[in-house]
C-alpha cells in the first residue's frame, strides 16, 4: 500500500500490523483501536486522522505527518515522535516527547505569537530538565511578555545560578540583569497605549540586554 490514496479511509480496529505505509495519504481516517505495530509510515500523511488508542508501537513515523491528528491513549514507542511532524496533535502524553521536542515546541509556540503556549511547553521541558539553563531564559521572555514579571525574574535568578554553576559568570551577570531589570517599576511611556505598549517595550528591552543569550534560548535544540 505504499504511496496510496486512502484519505477519509474507515478503518477502526484494523490490524495492519509491518504494513507497508510509506507515503501514503491516510489524512483524516478513521484508525482508532488500529493495530499499527511495526507499521512503516515513513513520509505517510495521517493528518486530522483520529488515531484514539492505536497502537504505533514499533513504528517507523520518520517525516510522518501527524499535526491535528488524534493520539489520545495511543500507544508509541519513547523516541517515535522525534522525525515525525506532531504539532498540533491532540492527545499526545509530554512523556512521549524528549525535553529537545518539548523545549522545540516552546520555540515555536513563541514564534507564532503565542507566548502563553510557549510558557506551557517551557515549563515541561523545565521538569524534564531542571539544569537545562536555556529553557529557563526561554521561560523567563515568555512569561516578560505576558507581564508576569516576578515569575520572569525568578526565571532569569534561576538560569544565572545554572550558568554560574558551569562556569559562564558573562551570561550570569546578564542574566542578574535581567532579573533586576524586570524588578523594576514599569513606568507608561509617552505616547503609549497602555499595559500592550509596556509589555513589548519590556519585552523588547530584554532581548536587547541579553542579546545573542536571548536568541540562543529562542533557538530549536537538536534532537
Amino acid at each position: 500500500m505504499t504511496d496510496a490514496d486512502l484519505v477519509l479511509a474507515h478503518l477502526p480496529n484494523a490490524d495492519l500490523r509491518g504494513a507497508k505505509l510509506n507515503g501514503a495519504n491516510l489524512s483524516q481516517a478513521q484508525l482508532d483501536g488500529a493495530k499499527l505495530n511495526g507499521a512503516d509510515l515513513r513520509n505517510t500523511s495521517l493528518l486530522g486522522a483520529s488515531l484514539r488508542g492505536a497502537d504505533l508501537r514499533g513504528a517507523n513515523l520518520e517525516g510522518t505527518d501527524l499535526r491535528q491528528a488524534d493520539l489520545s491513549g495511543a500507544l508509541l514507542d519513547r523516541t517515535a515522535l522525534e522525525r515525525a511532524h506532531w504539532q498540533q496533535a491532540k492527545g499526545i502524553n509530554s512523556n512521549q516527547l524528549s525535553y529537545a521536542q518539548l523545549h522545540n515546541a516552546g520555540v515555536a509556540a513563541h514564534d507564532a505569537g503565542q507566548p502563553q503556549k510557549a510558557e506551557l511547553w517551557f515549563s515541561q521541558a523545565i521538569q524534564r530538565q531542571p539544569e537545562a539553563a536555556v529553557s529557563w531564559v526561554a521561560r523567563a521572555i515568555s512569561r516578560s511578555q505576558q507581564g508576569k514579571t516576578p515569575l520572569a525574574a525568578n526565571d532569569f535568578d534561576t538560569a544565572a545560578r545554572l550558568y554560574a554553576q558551569r562556569g559562564d559568570g558573562e551570561s550570569a551577570k546578564q542574566l542578574k540583569e535581567a532579573a533586576t531589570a524586570l524588578a523594576k517599576p514599569q513606568k507608561q511611556e509617552p505616547g503609549g497605549n497602555g499595559i500592550g505598549s509596556q509589555l513589548l517595550g519590556t519585552a523588547a528591552a530584554l532581548a536587547k540586554l541579553l542579546g545573542p543569550l536571548a536568541g540562543l534560548a529562542l533557538l530549536p535544540i537538536g534532537i
